[in-house]
């Protein structure tokens, strides 16, 4: 199991894609390799006290990967349609998004801006984190619960484009997770992409430890001022 500071330098990553100019894999090697030069990398800047960095990312990773066997086992006992969403949340995103430092997170009421509903499971003060179900793509565009015809990853989209509050958010259906951030371009999608069956299936834990750096809730929080939190800037950086 590799540990932070000796991450393999590779050309690509396996279970990582970096979509658009949002952060390109340069930085993403960067984050991974704690390159002192960005700042934002200690343990303190990860609200960590009293325990290592990779001691708290080693700790997480063992009990996700519990987590994981769980999800996988549930999943394969689905005989009801309609209990993919409560059973992805339950047996692995909520215990996912736990460890990554946002507590337990409960589920949101729609949010409506300029007369549109934006059902939206769950969010973290402004942050949007938006949780569906492993039968359900990112991209495939389904029927919400406010009636509109959308797919998970747009409604996320749409939602931080229209809110004056929004700036980064979250996207997952248990099998892949996005990190997204307020886009000015309607056309070009930008996001970073976790593919969660291939890097827990291949037990790869230095892409979960980017994982882990990138989306722990000490990124998103700035003491909303959100502009000023890490995720921004590294992004502008």
């Amino acid at each position: 199991m590799r540990k932070i500071g000796v991450y393999a330098k590779a050309p690509v990553f396996t279970c990582v894609t970096s979509e658009g100019a949002l952060l390109p894999v340069e930085m993403l090697q960067r984050i991974a390799y704690l390159d002192s030069g960005l700042g934002g990398l200690s343990a303190e800047d990860y609200n960590l006290f009293d325990m290592r960095l990779n001691e708290a990312i080693s700790d997480s990773w063992q009990h996700l990967l519990r987590a994981w066997k769980a999800f996988r086992a549930a999943r394969q006992r689905i005989t009801v349609s309609g209990s993919e969403g409560s059973i992805t949340r339950r047996f692995w995103l909520l215990p996912l998004f736990e460890r990554l430092g946002y507590g337990h997170l409960k589920g949101a009421k729609p949010i409506e801006i300029e007369g549109k509903s934006y059902p939206i499971s769950h969010f973290w003060f402004g942050v949007p984190i938006h949780l569906i179900g492993c039968h359900i793509g990112l991209d495939q565009v389904v029927r919400s619960s406010g009636g509109a015809r959308q797919s998970a990853f747009s409604l996320v989209q749409e939602y931080l484009g229209r809110s004056p509050e929004g700036l980064w958010g979250f996207v997952s259906n248990g099998l892949r997770l996005r990190l997204l951030r307020k886009n000015v371009s309607l056309t070009r999608q930008a996001y970073i992409e976790f593919d969660f069956e291939a890097m827990m299936e291949s037990e790869n834990y230095a892409e979960f430890t980017l994982l882990w750096l990138l989306c722990h809730v000490s990124r998103v929080n700035a003491e909303e001022q959100p502009e000023r939190c890490w995720l921004e800037q590294w992004a502008q950086e």
